[in-house]
């Protein structure tokens, strides 16, 4: 047998495929550094591609889970990544296959002074999937998504497109917010979404591709791919907003009033007034006298 046309039993080719096949080599030419977080503190991610695809080889003998995050950051734990390219091994005859190759690709995440923001930028990029080795299924100019969460103000996310959008060899014309579906008779189809947003009172997120691809190179059964890719996407959580403070008060510690002037307004519904107390207590006294006066005139008639 030619060692050139030797091939692995396909047992030995899905242990071979399946252990290596989310295995990335990417170039790291970005910075991270930790920090403390709290629940109030706020949140921010980013991220400059994502795969969830799922890859059948051999006529579907080896599926192989194509899961690659480029430039994952998250503040406040992460700070900021440029990693240009992800290869992985086992889905291209042993060969390294290269999912993404960018002239930027950088990811920011920032949670400070009251502020979280996410921030992801792809440009002069090519994404290509197993079984399209000449074929890129998707090319594009350049690509932003930023999220800012602020406290004490509404969130907003935001997409922007510069330059050609190319999918499957097919300028394609996007429309924010909107769908857009490229078909390529024995090759495959692919579903784009472009700028997806999403605001709450305190989140918000923004995508500004999201892919759902489906190809099946010529129906040879060659390398069939099927899932979901998304490239460019910012997250954010607004930080609590301050409690606000009292102001000092500016009126006096006590209950203190003017000499002469009632020390509590409710005694008058009684009848009483500040001199009430006095008076009681002289009615006692004369009391007292009396009773003693009496006593001695008893003892003098006696």
């Amino acid at each position: 047998m030619n060692g050139k046309n030797f091939r692995l039993p396909a047992r030995r080719l899905a242990t071979v495929a399946t252990a290596t096949a989310l295995t990335a080599a990417p170039v790291v030419m970005g910075v991270a550094g930790p920090a403390n977080a709290t629940d109030d503190e706020g949140r921010s991610s980013a991220v400059v591609l994502r795969t969830g695809l799922d890859v059948s080889l051999l006529n579907k003998t080896v599926n192989v889970p194509l899961a690659v995050s480029l430039n994952e950051v998250q503040a406040p734990q992460s700070a900021e990544k440029a990693t240009l390219t992800a290869e992985l091994n086992g889905v291209d005859g042993g060969r390294p296959f290269s999912v993404l190759n960018a002239e930027v690709a950088q990811s920011k995440a920032t949670v400070e002074d009251g502020k979280a923001e996410g921030y992801a930028n792809l440009a002069h990029a090519k994404v290509h999937v197993p079984g399209l080795p000449l074929l890129s299924l998707i090319e594009v100019g350049q690509v932003t998504s930023k999220a800012i969460c602020e406290a004490g103000k509404a969130p907003t996310a935001s997409s922007n497109l510069l330059g050609d959008v190319t999918v499957l060899g097919k300028k394609v014309t996007l429309t924010a917010g909107g769908t857009t579906n490229v078909e390529v008779p024995g090759v495959g189809e692919v579903r784009l979404d472009y700028s997806k947003t999403e605001q709450t009172s305190r989140t918000a997120a923004a995508t500004a591709l999201e892919l759902k691809v489906s190809v099946d190179p010529l129906k040879l059964n060659v390398a069939e791919v099927e899932g979901t890719l998304t490239l460019a996407k910012a997250t954010c959580e607004s930080p609590a907003a301050p409690e606000q403070q009292a102001e000092p008060s500016t009126e006096p510690a006590g209950d203190v009033k003017p000499q002469g002037e009632p020390a509590d307004e409710g005694l008058a519904e009684t009848g009483g007034n500040s001199m009430t107390p006095y008076i009681a207590g002289g009615a006692v006294v004369l009391l007292l006298a009396g009773g003693g006066a009496v006593a001695v005139a008893r003892r003098g008639r006696n």
